[in-house]
């Protein structure tokens, strides 16, 4: 037996002996469990939850000893957050903005660039007055160069340890949470940038991007048959180079320049010889920018996956590139010195991080931006090694290649930058506009505010801490109550007042209180006993109530559980004694009569009842700490238990009296009925003379009387229309008798529903009307045609015959009558027969409905639909499901009696899918991807004979309904779908920076 059970026998086995009337003050303290020794520390190593005296394991541990004022707060400290001296500003990252920061690292430590942009005038005229700068108005950029120039003065000079770059991002309207192409990005914006700058009057800064990375080179193409060259100039502000297949940066280059040959269907037309001739083509380097933008082109284009991948392959680059052998003018200085490496980890191309390591052009030294973190490197040298090792293994691993002195291999970098070495060494610091730097000291000012309002806050969490501190030390050691006066106190609100992480709330003792409003007796395993001393100081402090003093503790409850327990115990020897009271025969009139139900359950439904008497847990009239009852709960519990029937209600009729049913009731002797009732004294008491319900009596009377007539109404209507009945016989429009020229229509509803009353009288009322108002529709027209109804509505009609129709408007209410006639057209030898309906179609309301059909097919949620692939020219029949048509109102008035004739049935090559008529085509092609392992640029689709092209388009638009057959033709299979689940690129195009501030929009 658990510790806690036998704690709880322990402290009511007293009650095996005391009768109620007999329990004292030492019984009710027994109960409530205060005669338990306290737990000592160091003893007891957790909290004893059945002992209200135990202290311990509450959560005093944090308070009692030494304690680190950090545990006061969760406020990190503000210096955290400052500038490092002589390092760098970091940049955050928006969400999947890393491709972006990395570049305005590179941008910003070009230093003539960033000279340059501090040279252009602001256009912010509303924002500085003069020389100074409106106080109460907070500076927004207007132009993507003010934006630069503010981000650059911030990386320059801030006191913070990394900026926000929002301003900047959502100026050029990029997404913050998706990844683009990095070296895309860098190409756009160059060309913004160059764009914006050259409206400007300085030649310095109008020129600057051209003169950074601007440079020339000719695309050469030589006639092999009369020697003539031709040139084309171009401009170039990045050479892509081409990996695949290299592992040397210089081999890349030679790449790019080779010399290529244009013969055959590729030959060259020679306007010397003005026909096509044999000729090479090549690109010749004409003139080389200061700073050398060498993009190494990782991601490319997978045509058998048709996505995009990454080339993890590794590329070995020297720190210094010497460009003379590569260009065409030699004699010049084309040495360059390695000055930063953008670097992609990650394995895919549509995922991974991006940072940059970047030279510092004052100090030489390296330093790696990660967003917010930038470290430097040590003894000024780059360092890739850390970034190689955490890219993704992938399944054909390639070894490192050695690198000598001055070399470095990567197979992440996706971009190297070199700078011109024979320029001179910058020796002065590129200085900031007094407008900008005015901005910049007053963001520091809002820093060093916000770092002195941290610290304080900090400082008032540290003496809340303290104080707390020295309030547990006090009062914890004076918590015990030992002999003197007590009171109870919630365990949990004692953990909470403990727990330094919330703010102590008021005492709320209302959730421990008996319907009594004092302390219940079940309540005393989540309380515990303190002293009054502490108490008053507890609720001095922290208010709240009510107070559980000794007087709170319940007699009322205690007595009660006294009785149920001994009655709990002497439940088994009653049970015995009943049962051998219930073998004896009643005489005369002594009995009383006993549910049959109640008899087989009662021991069940005695035991249930004392549970409940016997301390219901969760019985309380209030809340805890907060917690209110759920009341709506509490009702909705209370009407269950109310609707469950308590002993011997099972022979209460409706009306409250004795039921007629003698098969559902028992008699039993008087004896047998007094231990019963010690057990249920509320149960309805029914001795043997009580006369039954004679309401019910009438009831019964009249009901055999109504199934007698039911009978005979059953029987007349089948005798008379057995045909009918037995559906034998029976008109057909689509092959009319010769015998008569009128049939009548009725609803098939309504035959449906006659048939069940005349099969079952007893258990089905008579059907007293036709009801053919369902058939027309509110102009009093009819609602199908003469094709229809020899067709798809053929189920909600019954055709009857004349003789028939006279029968039924004897027996039954009719409130529509509804023929159709056949007549002969012409005078002699007729040769076509006309069919007319009375009354006559409703056009309108009958192209109404199927407009609703129609529309309520293309408004499913979840059906089912057939997609078959073919093969080549191969043709299918395939198309869509003709459905059953129905009327709008007739389906309510008959909708579990129309069910669907056909079903389609699956051939070869066909798989069923479940879609609904709110998704997309696209949506769709995924879903036959996986089903049929076909791409989704290799489905061809169609459905009736028209192709299903718009991706965006929902299926309901398309007229894809419920039961739909869609042809399925495949461009070209491809074998491995495996990884699609993870790229679902694949069916999605790439929108790049459509519709952003890079391409003027």
């Amino acid at each position: 037996m658990a510790p806690r059970l036998q704690l709880e026998k322990a402290a009511w086995r007293w009650a095996e002996t005391v009768r109620p009337e007999e329990v004292s003050q030492e019984h009710i303290e027994t109960a409530y469990r205060i005669w338990l020794e306290p737990c000592i520390r160091g003893v007891c190593r957790r909290n004893c939850k059945g002992n209200p005296n135990c202290l311990v394991g509450i959560g005093e541990h944090i308070w009692l000893g030494e304690i680190d004022e950090n545990s006061f707060h969760n406020i990190d400290d503000p210096n955290c957050e400052r500038r490092k001296k002589n390092s760098f500003v970091g940049l955050t990252n928006l969400g999947a903005t890393c491709y972006v920061n990395t570049f305005l690292q590179v941008w910003f430590l070009n230093l003539e660039l960033r000279q340059a942009l501090y040279l252009c005038p602001s256009t912010c005229s509303d924002y500085v007055m003069g020389d100074s700068i409106q106080e109460e108005k907070d500076y927004e950029p207007q132009t993507i160069c003010e934006h630069l120039q503010y981000l650059f003065a911030l990386l320059q000079n801030s006191n913070r340890r990394y900026i926000d770059p929002s301003g900047f991002v959502k100026a050029l309207g990029l997404d913050t949470g998706q990844q683009q192409d990095a070296q895309e990005f860098s190409k756009l914006f160059m060309s913004l940038l160059e764009d914006t700058l050259s409206k400007q009057k300085n030649p310095d800064v109008r020129n600057i991007v051209q003169q950074q990375f601007c440079g020339e080179y000719a695309y050469v193409t030589v006639c092999n048959q009369c020697g003539r060259e031709s040139k084309l100039l171009s401009k170039f502000y990045e050479l892509e180079l081409n990996i695949q297949g290299h592992k040397q940066l210089t081999d890349c280059i030679s790449e790019f320049l080779k010399e290529e040959k244009l013969e055959g269907d590729n030959r060259y037309f020679c306007e010397n010889c003005q026909s096509k001739q044999n000729a090479t083509r090549k690109i010749r380097l004409l003139s080389l920018p200061c700073t050398l933008n060498l993009q190494l082109m990782r991601f490319v284009f997978d045509r058998q996956t048709g996505h995009k991948k990454k080339l993890n392959t590794y590329i070995g680059f020297s720190e210094i590139l010497d460009m003379e052998p590569y260009v065409e003018h030699k004699g010049g200085s084309y040495v360059y010195e390695l000055s930063a490496v953008l670097i992609h980890r990650g394995v895919s191309a549509y995922s991974g991080h991006y940072i940059a390591h970047v030279k510092d052009p004052q100090s030489g030294e390296w330093y790696k931006f990660n967003d917010e973190d930038i470290e430097k490197m040590e003894g000024k040298k780059l360092q890739l090694g850390i970034e190689e090792d955490l890219a993704e293994p992938s399944k054909s691993q390639t070894r490192k290649p050695k690198c000598g002195k001055g070399t470095h291999c990567s197979r992440n970098a996706y971009m190297l930058v070199y700078r011109l070495q024979t320029q001179e060494k910058p020796n002065t610091i590129v200085q900031v506009p007094a407008f900008l730097q005015e901005l910049v000291d007053r963001d520091n000012s809002k820093f060093e505010e916000w770092c002195i309002e941290m610290a304080e806050m900090r400082k008032q969490s540290v003496d809340k801490g303290k104080a707390k501190h020295e309030e547990v030390k006090e009062l914890y050691q004076r918590l015990p109550a030992g002999a003197e006066p007590y009171e109870f106190v919630s365990l949990e609100w004692l953990q909470k007042w403990l727990d330094e992480s919330t703010p102590t709330k008021p005492i709320d003792n209302h959730a421990c209180l008996c319907s009594h409003d004092k302390l219940h007796p079940d309540k005393i395993s989540i309380m515990k006993r303190i002293s009054e001393y502490a108490a008053d100081i507890f609720y001095s402090r922290y208010g709240g109530g009510p107070r559980l003093t000794v007087k709170a503790l319940c007699k009322e409850c205690v007595v009660e559980r006294c009785r149920v327990l001994r009655l709990k115990n002497q439940l088994n020897e009653d049970y015995k004694t009943v049962n051998n009271l219930l073998k004896a025969t009643v005489k005369g009139n002594d009995g009383f009569w006993v549910g049959k139900s109640s008899l087989r359950s009662w021991r069940q439904l005695a035991l249930e009842q004392l549970d409940e008497q016997d301390g219901d847990v969760d019985q309380s009239n209030g809340k805890m700490n907060g917690n209110t009852l759920n009341k709506e709960e509490s009702k909705e519990e209370r009407k269950e238990e109310e609707e469950e029937l308590n002993f011997n209600e099972d022979i209460l009729c409706p009306h409250g009296e004795l039921c007629i049913s003698e098969n559902e009731r028992r008699l039993v002797s008087k004896d047998a009925w007094n231990k019963l009732q010690q057990y249920f004294p509320k149960a309805p008491e029914f001795p043997s003379y009580r006369e039954c319900c004679s309401q019910c009596k009438i009831l019964e009377r009249e009901g055999e009387e109504n199934e007698a007539l039911h009978k005979m109404i059953a029987n007349e209507q089948k005798t008379s229309l057995p045909n009918l009945f037995q559906d034998k016989n029976r008109p057909c429009l689509s092959n009319w008798p010769e015998d008569t020229d009128v049939l009548y229509i009725v609803s098939q509803f309504f035959v449906e529903e006659w048939r069940k009353f005349v099969r079952k009288p007893t258990r089905c009322s008579p059907v007293s009307s036709v009801g053919n108002s369902a058939l027309l529709c509110p102009h009093g027209g009819l609602m199908f045609t003469f094709a229809s109804m020899t067709k798809e509505d053929s189920k909600l009609i019954a055709l009857i015959w004349p003789g028939e129709w006279q029968m039924i408007q004897k027996l039954f209410v009719v409130d529509h009558v509804i023929k159709i006639t056949r007549t002969e057209v012409g005078d002699v030898n007729p040769s076509e027969t006309q069919y007319i309906s009375e009354p006559k179609l409703c056009p309108e309301c009958r192209e109404g409905l199927l407009c609703q059909q129609q529309r309520d097919l293309r408004e499913y949620t979840q059906a089912t639909i057939y997609v078959h692939k073919v093969v080549d020219n191969k043709k299918s029949n395939g198309g869509t499901k003709r459905q059953k048509i129905t009327h709008q109102n007739y389906i309510a008035y008959q909708k579990q009696v129309i069910r669907r004739s056909m079903r389609h049935r699956k051939v070869r090559g066909e798989k069923a899918l479940l879609v609904s008529a709110n998704q997309t085509l696209k949506e769709l092609k995924i879903q036959i991807m996986h089903a049929f392992s076909v791409a989704p640029f290799d489905q061809n689709l169609s459905i009736d004979g028209k192709i299903l092209s718009d991706d965006c388009a929902t299926l309901g638009t398309l007229g894809v309904i419920p039961e739909s057959v869609i042809l399925l033709k495949a461009d070209e299979p491809i074998a491995d779908y495996a990884a699609m689940d993870d790229v679902m690129q694949v069916c999605m195009p790439e929108e790049g920076f459509k519709g952003t501030g890079l391409l003027g929009h």
